[in-house]
């Protein structure tokens, strides 16, 4: 038999429950509260992750000072990739990761690394001369990694010749003067170090690198490949000349890594031509 209404009983009833309702609510408060600033606090650390392209590229150019240390490259090179995550068409992080590739695959010890880093270079430098067809810093670097790829493989060397050409023809059209005449300077190591059948020419070679010694009197690279083409072609007296030259020069700001390699090579041209 059902109980009659109690007023007391539901009044008591309804306070009970009432606190319990009450809590339940201020608990899915504070949870929902909760999830809303972690879904934030991971929103916010998401986007604090996304670097600037701009200060992906100043981290990575203070690395690439430091580049005789292998371990900077390899460090600027993530830099601009995860930069490049977010910004695909950025000429300027395209063009730097083909630089920067190049350099890690002239100089690392390790093959499996060496052709990667140019493989990954010409990857760059394609986006990069996509992007900004005319500008000069995408073909230069594109260029470099082919002719990287080229010294470590005879094969890739027979097909992309060529290609080097092209890319360095393209950067003298564009500026002649680019990185101290470098581009005079990739053509003349083409020239001297191609065989005959493929187009290979000392005499070709030295007019090139001649005339980026115009725009590059400080290049030391430079100068210690004509030296070297100048031995090739029999001209001891021209080589030790160029030799002198590098030998009494002072580094330029910012590429001492490059002028300590050109010593280096110049010595051994000594040792030979004495």
């Amino acid at each position: 038999m059902n109980q009659p209404y109690n007023n007391d009983r539901i009044d008591a009833y309804c306070d009970k429950n009432g606190r319990k309702f009450g809590f339940f609510v201020l608990v899915m408060a504070v949870a929902t509260i909760g999830i809303s600033c972690r879904k934030a606090a991971i929103e916010s650390g998401d986007r604090a992750a996304v670097r600037p392209a701009a200060e992906a590229i100043a981290e990575a150019d203070q690395l690439y000072t430091g580049r005789a240390d292998l371990v900077k490259v390899r460090q600027g090179i993530v830099a601009l990739r995860q930069a490049q995550v977010e910004d695909q068409s950025n000429y300027e992080l395209a063009w730097r990761l083909a630089k920067f590739n190049y350099y890690l695959g002239a100089h690392s010890p390790e093959p499996i690394e060496r052709d990667k880093a140019f493989h990954d270079g010409v990857e760059a430098g394609t986006l990069a001369v996509k992007l900004q067809d005319g500008k000069p810093d995408g073909h230069f670097w594109l260029g470099a990694n082919y002719g990287g790829k080229a010294q470590t493989s005879m094969l890739s060397g027979l097909s992309e010749i060529d290609d080097i050409k092209h890319e360095m023809e393209t950067v003298l059209k564009l500026d002649e003067k680019y990185q101290s005449g470098s581009a005079y300077m990739v053509l003349g190591q083409v020239y001297l170090e191609a065989p005959g059948l493929l187009g290979g020419d000392t005499q070709k070679a030295i007019e090139y690198l001649e005339k980026g010694l115009r725009f590059g009197p400080d290049n030391a690279l430079l100068r210690a490949h004509l030296a070297e083409a100048y031995v090739e072609a029999h001209r001891d007296g021209d080589a030790r000349k160029q030799i002198d030259a590098l030998l009494a020069m002072k580094p330029a700001p910012g590429y001492e890594p490059e002028h300590d390699e050109a010593v280096t090579e110049v010595k051994k041209l000594q040792e030979k031509i004495k």
